[in-house]
């Protein structure tokens, strides 16, 4: 097949493009625009859940862990039953990051699924509820400072922690 020299020359210009494109892709996904404009403040709801992954094995395929835990309650070992059977779990966010823009007005909408109750706390907003399993807890607030903010469960730590970050507008 016949291409023309200026398809040739789109097609070795394609993968300088390529990067290009990512960079233009991240700054948007940022809330800026590649000549610097900012994005206006946002309504941004993120969607959470409390869980806890589980593991377990029995000591004839994997021997029990001699090192324990380190100290919290966070971790769970559970020494082999009469079967043989042990198990490990740890309490988590999901998702454990959580990126917004100074300016946007927040929700963090979490739902229950493991544990019977989690008091949480947004570190740097002054706002904390108690989430119960089966139940959804909203909280609510501006993202009027840049920076880390820990959103915790006080029950789990040291484990069950996940990273608000508010990145300058």
């Amino acid at each position: 097949m016949f291409r023309s020299v200026s398809t040739n020359r789109y097609i070795r210009l394609l993968p300088r493009l390529v990067p290009l494109l990512a960079v233009l892709a991240l700054l948007a996904a940022c809330g800026q625009t590649a000549a610097g404009a900012v994005a206006p403040p946002q309504e941004r709801t993120i969607y959470m859940a409390a869980i806890e992954p589980k593991g377990g094995t029995t000591v004839d395929k994997e021997p029990f862990p001699a090192q324990s835990l380190p100290p919290g309650g966070g971790y769970g070992l559970k020494a082999p039953d009469d079967t043989g059977r042990w198990q490990v779990e740890t309490y988590r966010f999901d998702p454990g990051t959580v990126v917004v823009n100074e300016g946007d007005t927040v929700t963090l909408e979490i739902v229950g699924i493991n544990g019977k109750e989690h008091p949480i706390t947004l570190e740097g907003y002054g706002l904390s509820t108690v989430l119960k399993r089966g139940e959804v807890q909203r909280l609510t607030f501006l993202a009027d400072k840049p920076g880390i903010f820990r959103i915790m469960c006080d029950t789990h730590k040291p484990s069950m922690e996940a990273a608000l970050v508010v990145l300058k507008r």
